[in-house]
């Protein structure tokens, strides 16, 4: 027969309550009585009726996660880092895929309401009042990560702004005269919720303009032409900067594809610090996304609005680091 918590309480001499917090990780026990009830629990092979749980306390311990895909590395590393963080905190999480559908994203978010997780953590497709409309009528707490979706609802952002400055001011001063600025999801604008892409360009124009640098910003998704166009013409010392690693890669590849050296004919340059770096040739040249801080504040965040904290303030953005590699 299963053990019950009532049974675990009685063959530790504590009560139901005392069992219960430290089963689920929370204060007001003894560190000794909490280790002494959890060895009891792992020998005895007790295991919670998370349904009876759920019935009885309301919650279930779980928090769910929508984000854009797996394939950008970015996303799977956030996700990882998320789950991390809550598997800390005695919660598990549900991971669903919106693939940049505004629709689907919708879906998502009820489907993880549907399933009663305690709180939600997504990198937004949508925007607007309609859909912030959405998000408040939704039963459980929702913090957005990355884009944000209103400043008066949950974010957790980094710097991208002051980030993409500092970049710009640091390509300067290695004597670049010229830079091309790719950002293919610029090509969504007023399409979807691109919040921090919007924030990176905002931060690249002040910049340059600041600089006096002449630029050129290739949005569209398919870039490849003019970007080996606009790089050809070499009349002046030009850098590439990207708005995320996935775009610097696609450009070495189309570069090194058109026999144009990195960093000596020009100078490349990405934003997130992608694991995978460490495979490429020359090393590039990047800003680092705080990617575990991100998910350790998101998840402070979600846990306060969990616990009712109904006025839990959004922290500061979070700063982003230049990482100086090769490429630039």
């Amino acid at each position: 027969m299963r053990m019950t918590s009532k049974e675990l309480a009685r063959i530790c001499g504590v009560s139901i309550g005392t069992v219960d917090r430290a089963l689920n990780h929370r204060p007001g026990i003894k560190p000794e009585t909490k280790e002494r009830i959890l060895t009891v629990s792992r020998e005895l092979g007790y295991r919670p009726h998370l349904v009876a749980r759920s019935l009885r306390t309301g919650r279930t311990k779980t928090v769910g996660v929508v984000v854009y895909d797996l394939d950008n590395r970015f996303f799977a590393q956030l996700v990882n880092a998320v789950e991390r963080e809550a598997k800390g905190a005695g919660y598990f999480v549900y991971l669903t895929l919106s693939h940049h559908d505004l629709s689907n994203e919708r879906d998502c978010l009820e489907h993880l309401a549907g399933l009663n997780v305690d709180g939600i953590l997504i990198v937004p497709t949508n925007r607007g009042s309609e859909f912030i409309r959405f998000i408040r009528n939704l039963p459980v707490p929702v913090v957005a990560v990355g884009n944000r979706i209103s400043p008066a609802l949950p974010f957790v952002g980094i710097q991208d702004r002051e980030a993409m400055k500092h970049a710009v001011g640091f390509v300067a001063e290695k004597g670049y005269t010229r830079i091309v600025y790719v950002s293919p999801p610029l090509s969504y604008r007023g399409k979807e919720n691109i919040y921090e892409v919007e924030e990176r360009l905002g931060g690249f124009r002040e910049a340059v303009k600041e600089r006096g640098i002449t630029s050129v910003v290739l949005r569209e998704k398919h870039f490849a032409d003019t970007l080996l166009d606009v790089v050809g013409a070499k009349h002046a010392r030009t850098a590439v900067m990207c708005s995320s690693d996935i775009y610097a890669l696609q450009c070495l590849e189309h570069l090194s594809a058109r026999g144009i050296r990195v960093p000596e004919e020009v100078g490349l340059l990405g934003f997130d610090d992608i694991d995978i770096l460490k495979y490429v040739k020359p090393p590039l040249t990047t800003i680092s996304y705080p990617i575990n801080e991100m998910a350790r504040q998101a998840f402070l965040l979600i846990l306060r609005l969990m616990q009712g904290e109904t006025e839990a303030a959004s922290p500061p953005l979070i700063r982003a680091q230049m990482v100086v590699r090769e490429s630039v």
